[in-house]
């Protein structure tokens, strides 16, 4: 009996062919879709937030540089204007302190010249 259990041990099944009505039919089949799993989704939502982000900065500072450039510009006028009257100021300083204007107010307002009275100073 050892002898017959070791050939029904061995029996094989076989397998019939398929048809070629079933092979048209695994042709025709939807391919298989290539899904995008979780956490590809959720870094290419943190990549499009951090692109978003960076952009934003950069017109951020874009838009300091320019309200700067700005502001700049504004002062640099102010500092030209301010140039341009101390220098009409130096003139003006200049022909009302001549000698002869000077003469002609005292005289004026009833001053003499004494040379006894008269001191000369160093002009340090």
């Amino acid at each position: 009996m050892a002898l017959q259990d070791r050939s029904e041990q061995h029996v094989y099944i076989q397998q019939q062919p398929i048809a070629p009505e079933k092979i048209e039919k695994k042709a025709t089949q939807k391919p298989f879709k290539n899904r995008v799993t979780k956490i590809e989704k959720i870094l290419m939502i943190g990549m499009v937030t951090v692109i978003t982000g960076i952009a934003v900065m950069n017109l951020n500072v874009q838009s300091s540089i320019n309200s700067a450039s700005v502001e700049m510009q504004k002062t640099e006028n102010n500092i030209d204007e301010i140039k341009k009257q101390n220098s009409e100021l130096s003139m003006e300083v200049s022909e009302l302190s001549t000698y002869d204007r000077i003469w002609k107010k005292a005289k004026a307002m009833g001053l003499k010249l004494n040379e006894k009275n008269v001191k000369v100073v160093s002009g340090q």
